[in-house]
């Protein structure tokens, strides 16, 4: 019967996983608007504020699906990007 369960689990969650392109998209798509919020508070232009970020620890974690940062928001990841910045400091 556990092999059973086991393998009705397996089955579920290879139909629940997010398609690859969907992730890449995502975290596109939350590194844009990410940016935006960073740059308007900081005043900042967002070319810089993007540069900034892709080199950061936090815009590399987003990069790594496992991390599944990328399944915050867009103010949660700034939040973590000045917490780092902070701490760098």
């Amino acid at each position: 019967m556990a092999q059973i369960n086991t393998a009705i689990m397996e089955e579920n969650k290879e139909a629940q996983a997010v398609p690859e392109k969907t992730v890449e998209y995502t975290i596109d798509l939350l590194i844009s608007m990410t940016v935006e919020i960073l740059a308007r508070d900081l005043h900042r232009d967002t070319n810089q504020v993007l540069q900034d970020f892709l080199l950061s620890k936090t815009g590399r974690g987003l990069y790594d699906a496992d991390t599944k940062l990328w399944c915050n928001g867009p103010a949660y990841i700034a939040e973590i990007y000045r917490d780092e910045v902070k701490n760098r400091k």
